[in-house]
């Protein structure tokens, strides 16, 4: 009895071994190239915070608001200040606040002016309806994020 099944086991694995190697891998994911929101998800002028997790294991953090003056704008969840601190920023009406140092940031700036406190810029692209980001355009922004040093 143990040998027959013993045998079987053998059998059926042996049978297993050649039909996974019949059948190559050859269907691979691939890995997005960008991110896409429905443009009509910030039209209530609320900034929507977003979190990109990268292969090892980073959680890039970003915002994506409409601007009192109509244009969509994106940018960290950092500045180039207060970045270690790890805190981003909030908002509060028209401007994003940011919760290590309180400095405040007219939406209508956002993604334009760049460095000290300023939330870091995230290029995007609006069109067809669709807010695009690219990702390696979010990983450009992972030295903010980056805490294992």
């Amino acid at each position: 009895m143990f040998t027959r099944i013993t045998s079987a086991f053998m059998l059926a694995t042996l049978y297993c071994m050649v039909v996974v190697s019949a059948f190559p891998a050859t269907t691979r994911a691939v890995a997005a190239t960008k991110i896409t929101y429905a443009e009509k998800t910030f039209l209530n002028g609320k900034a929507r915070h977003y979190t990109y997790k990268t292969d090892d294991g980073v959680a890039i953090r970003y915002f994506i608001i409409k601007s009192s003056d109509g244009v969509i704008r994106a940018a960290f969840d950092a500045c180039d200040v207060c970045w270690a601190e790890n805190k981003g920023y909030s908002q509060k009406g028209d401007v994003m606040v940011c919760n290590n140092c309180g400095r405040r940031f007219p939406s209508t700036r956002i993604n334009e002016v760049h460095g000290g406190c300023n939330p870091a810029p995230l290029n995007r692209k609006v069109e067809h309806g669709a807010v695009i980001i690219k990702v390696a355009d979010i990983l450009q922004g992972k030295r903010y994020f980056d805490f294992r040093r």
